[in-house]
């Protein structure tokens, strides 16, 4: 795994300057995923693996020790191919920067790179996707591309404040998104942590049931 990512950019840790090794998967972006489904599921259940295995080092957690020292794994919806799908990337021209808010008084400065236009199960859905300006400049991440969405799971099977999900700037205009590979912004485990929080504009009006669920702690369950 790739480290320093997001150099406290996409989950700042309050008080300290970045992340405790500020990983967020985003070496896991490939520019060809597999197209056979079972290779697709295989590809699936590694990201849930390396995930989990993320979660329970004490040097990468976003856990407090009280929740990490009887974590045995993330809830994760079963993996379903039909949330991977080939979107069209309308990129804008000449964006303008903007400060998106967090969930602490800290300001993100990104710009809108685009939108990407798709649909699933045969409803048509539209999402911007941002380029954060400081990564940008980031030797290794300068293709890196986020996209924070909310749906109808947010709140009841899924984290109340929406999802990620981590992309690259492809070389055409069609881009991938595997919603099964959304993950929960790390102020979801540990209140410590300041998260982009996701625009209005991103809300799909249906039900994503892929990728990470809410997290309950052991002890809660």
């Amino acid at each position: 795994m790739k480290k320093n990512l997001l150099l406290g950019i996409m989950c700042l840790y309050v008080g300290i300057s970045g992340c405790a090794d500020k990983r967020k998967y985003h070496d896991t972006i490939k520019s060809e995923i597999a197209s056979d489904n079972s290779e697709m599921v295989k590809e699936i259940l590694l990201f849930q693996k390396e995930l989990n295995e993320e979660f329970k080092n004490p040097e990468t957690s976003p856990l407090p020790d009280r929740y990490r020292k009887d974590f045995e794994g993330l809830d994760f919806f079963q993996p379903d191919t039909s949330f991977r799908v080939i979107g069209s990337l309308e990129r804008t021209a000449d964006p303008i920067p903007f400060m998106m808010p967090t969930t602490t008084d800290r300001l993100s400065e990104e710009v809108v790179f685009g939108v990407v236009n798709f649909s699933i199960k045969g409803e048509n859905y539209s999402l911007e996707v941002y380029q954060n300006l400081e990564l940008k400049e980031t030797e290794g991440y300068e293709d890196y591309l986020f996209l924070p969405f909310l749906d109808n799971t947010n709140g009841e099977e899924t984290y109340t404040g929406g999802r990620y999900l981590d992309l690259a700037i492809p070389e055409g205009n069609s881009i991938i998104l595997d919603f099964n590979r959304a993950y929960n912004p790390y102020c979801a485990y540990n209140k410590k942590y300041s998260c982009p929080i996701v625009p209005k504009r991103n809300n799909l009006d249906t039900k994503i049931k892929a990728g990470v669920k809410s997290f309950k702690p052991k002890s809660n369950k």
